[in-house]
């Protein structure tokens, strides 16, 4: 970490003033916690081009525990459990004997937007600026699995990484997937963004789950482990439940409604050239943004000049695949003078699309209201 942030940014919440540090690897990021180490990516990032820099893209820990170093030609991954053959894989193997699969996806963290949730909730106060998108190389999960042979009586697949808690009283950090959940899409991945993996986000290896929150994407895997019984531990039983009601939304006061674990994300767009409160230029301009789903193929999104009364349809850019950020464009006519409430709406072809209402639930996560950006003209 650099020696002091002289620089700080104001999110747009309370207590939202941050420093901007450069840790290892790292440009300057946006600084929640520095141990663990918990750093945001200026939204600006997201205007420069459709992958996100890998350093430049954010980073999330649970424990202080985290290795400083990784011998990537040392390390293995275990693979046990309700396996017919138990294995110990390095990351050479995993680039040697299995096929070399690419995928651009989306990583972001379950509680990307968490500070602008009203009223406020526990946890890191995020802005906009905890995800990124990247273009992964690595072995099929699903692979590795048929390698190791999984028993009849596998239920789910636990994942390890070498993320440790300092306190014997703290669960290590452990998720796990569905059987069932399990898609070709799913990575063991060495290289981000034709690159090995920066440490901060998980070198040598990580997990990628393609449309899943980050939670789900376990850093400096360690431990591949097929289990007959769904997975009770604090990061799956306590910690990262969402309420299993219409939207995943409750109100603050309600008590006693039944939760699941968080899953698959919700769809989102934002504008990336503008921000709110903005002074623009008299005259015709391009107003640009991005717009990502949970893997359902993105039907459209629509622009607004007047904070939704009325919508038009912006132009698409490439498509990179139905897991990766899709970036978009409209035109603004701007008149000196007058103000504009800019908003975007993102469409999959499954009809999913963004709320007008705010979701609210006490862990802070699946915010996907439609983002208004006021603006005005001198």
């Amino acid at each position: 970490m650099s020696a002091a942030a002289a620089t700080t940014v104001q999110l747009p919440f309370a207590n939202g003033t941050r420093p901007l540090v450069a840790f290892p690897q790292k440009r300057d990021l946006i600084m929640l916690t520095p141990r663990p180490p918990q750093l945001e990516t200026p939204f600006a990032i997201f205007d420069r081009g459709v992958l996100t820099p890998n350093d430049a893209f954010f980073v999330r820990w649970h424990l202080a525990g985290i290795p400083t170093t990784v011998d990537g030609a040392t390390h293995r991954i275990k693979v046990h459990g309700s396996v017919k053959r138990p294995l110990s894989l390095s990351v050479e193997d995993l680039r040697t004997k299995y096929e070399r699969v690419e995928i651009i996806a989306v990583n972001q963290c379950s509680g990307n937007s968490r500070g602008l949730f009203a009223p406020r909730v526990p946890g890191g106060q995020w802005d906009n600026g905890a995800m990124g998108n990247a273009r992964w190389t690595g072995a099929r999960l699903l692979d590795v699995l048929k390698s190791a042979g999984l028993q009849e009586s596998a239920v789910q697949i636990r994942f390890h990484g070498l993320e440790k808690p300092v306190l014997p009283t703290t669960p290590p950090f452990i998720k796990a997937l569905s059987i069932d959940d399990l898609d070709p899409n799913m990575l063991i991945a060495y290289e981000m963004n034709g690159e090995p993996l920066p440490l901060l986000n998980g070198y040598p290896v990580r997990l990628v789950v393609p449309g899943w929150y980050a939670t789900y994407w376990m850093k400096m895997l360690a431990e591949i482990e097929a289990i007959d019984t769904v997975d009770d531990n604090f990061w799956m039983k306590t910690a990262y439940r969402i309420p299993d009601t219409p939207g995943n939304t409750v109100t603050p006061t309600d008590k006693g409604y039944p939760t699941i674990p968080i899953n698959k994300m919700t769809i989102r767009s934002f504008i990336t050239n503008v921000t709110n409160g903005a002074t623009l230029h008299p005259g015709t301009q391009t107003i640009r943004g991005i717009a990502f789903t949970n893997g359902e193929r993105l039907k459209k999104v629509d622009f607004s000049s007047d904070g939704g009364t009325t919508w038009r349809a912006a132009t698409l850019g490439p498509n990179y695949g139905n897991y990766s950020f899709r970036q978009w464009e409209a035109p603004l006519r701007a008149e000196r003078g007058k103000s504009y409430v800019l908003a975007c709406r993102a469409t999959a072809v499954d009809g999913d699309t963004q709320t007008t209402v705010p979701v609210w639930n006490p862990g802070g996560y699946l915010r996907n209201v439609i983002e208004t950006y006021t603006v005005g003209v001198a």
